[in-house]
């Protein structure tokens, strides 16, 4: 039986979907399903509960998932550990990380690596918050890339760097003029928000309300990139990242104003599985990360 098997068959039980378990192998879902039917010939017997409506394992299935795991990961610990003998950098490596992380902080990193690593193939998708978590709790992405993490039993957390907080605002908002403003000062102006559910939304919410705040907002997006669009037509005022306006500031699209009653900010993180074992091209891009 060859280890691509026991993989497929881990990633079904992880993620309890033959959809996202063939996704991750680049296989049909029908070539999932008849890679369990063959293990279930092969140990003679059920693995998978077809009587019950939600994904479920036989006592066989769980035992044969606990030794799977153990035999997926030392192969790859052989593997990996062949290449460092080696000094081998090479693989592919799948990162999910928040729009944000992908557009601003991560290309000059990337450009870097591939640089000293041409023989590594990185693939990037962009993703909410949420999704990002998904994709590296079932095994869908190798690396997260998240602001604001939030600590998960199954997930190991590397913190990266912050970013500092900033008033964001059009060239002709009272504002622009301002050296400074405090956060008091943003009472019943119209505020450009992220949706509820974004990590920084969350964040920015639990500072205006430390500080008695209340603010009209007018607009919501899931995005970092449509709430500048929206600043930059002069709907609102917004509070974001000071590393992800450096184009609009430029050239004078936007107009950054420093918060002066604290530093606010924005703690970035990489994730990836607790048990997941790092490759040395994994291990260097993660390196390269935590680099300031």
């Amino acid at each position: 039986m060859q280890i691509d098997t026991f993989k497929v068959f881990c990633d079904l039980v992880e993620t309890q979907s033959f959809t996202r378990a063939a996704k991750n192998n680049d296989v049909t879902q029908s070539a999932v399903s008849q890679q369990v039917s063959s293990m279930e010939r092969h140990f003679r017997t059920p693995l998978i509960e077809r009587t019950s409506k939600k994904f479920a394992l036989t006592r066989e299935g769980q035992a044969l998932y606990e030794f799977s795991k153990q035999i997926v990961q030392n192969y790859d610990s052989l593997l990996h550990r062949i290449q460092e003998i080696k000094n081998i950098v090479s693989g592919s490596i799948k990162v999910s990380t928040i729009y944000s992380i992908g557009l601003h902080e991560l290309p000059p990193y990337l450009k870097q690596f591939l640089r000293s690593h041409p023989t590594v193939n990185i693939a990037v998708e962009y993703r909410r918050a949420s999704q990002v978590y998904e994709d590296i709790i079932g095994n869908s992405a190798d690396l997260g890339l998240v602001a604001y993490p939030h600590s998960d039993l199954r997930l190991t957390i590397v913190p990266l760097r912050r970013d500092l907080l900033v008033l964001v605002c059009h060239p002709e908002h009272p504002f622009a003029s301002r050296k400074s403003i405090t956060l008091p000062d943003l009472r019943g102006h119209k505020f450009i928000s992220f949706q509820p559910d974004i990590p920084t939304r969350r964040e920015i919410d639990k500072l205006f309300k430390s500080r008695d705040v209340t603010v009209q907002t007018v607009m919501e997006f899931d995005n970092i990139e449509t709430v500048k669009r929206a600043i930059e037509i002069n709907a609102g005022v917004g509070i974001l990242p000071k590393g992800t306006i450096a184009q609009e500031t430029a050239r004078k699209s936007l107009v950054c104003v420093p918060i002066s009653d604290g530093n606010y900010y924005r703690p970035l993180a990489a994730i990836h599985r607790k048990n997941k074992v790092l490759s040395p091209a994994m291990k260097q891009f993660i390196d390269l990360l935590k680099e300031d």
